[in-house]
């Protein structure tokens, strides 16, 4: 998955905005860990390949609650249509692979192509039962 679905499925239940600076560009990155003398919320420096706190970033704005993942159960037979993603922007197909569900309630179907790449489906334009043409 990229990195603008994973924003939905976090360990630690929350996600720092980062509004970008003049050489830095806005990004939201997942909240690694705590700080357990501060409380404050550490992310990790990907330059450095340690944890920062966010409050070490001037552009850092806030906090966003994440989705947590409670289960992920099998596609069952589920497909995700695209109707313009396919070869020469034709229509696409894919078997859902799996359903990941959140705390909340909500599930998003993952797939697999033909090359073996996982992916979420939520763009799909349709998703289609088992047994349905």
């Amino acid at each position: 998955m990229d990195d603008d679905h994973m924003r939905c499925f976090n360990r630690t239940d929350r996600l720092a905005i980062f509004t970008g600076t003049e050489t830095m560009i806005g990004r939201t990155v997942h909240v690694d860990a705590w700080d357990e003398t501060t409380g404050v919320a550490l992310v990790v420096d990907p330059k450095h390949g340690t944890r920062r706190p966010v409050t070490d970033y001037p552009d850092f704005s806030h906090l966003e609650q994440a989705d947590q993942v409670a289960a992920a159960i099998p596609g069952g037979g589920w497909r995700a249509y695209w109707k313009d993603e396919g070869p020469d922007n034709g229509p696409l197909t894919e078997q859902v692979l799996a359903w990941i569900v959140t705390a909340k309630g909500r599930a998003t179907p993952i797939t697999v192509d033909a090359h073996g790449h996982v992916d979420d489906a939520e763009s799909a334009d349709r998703l289609i039962p088992p047994g349905e043409e």
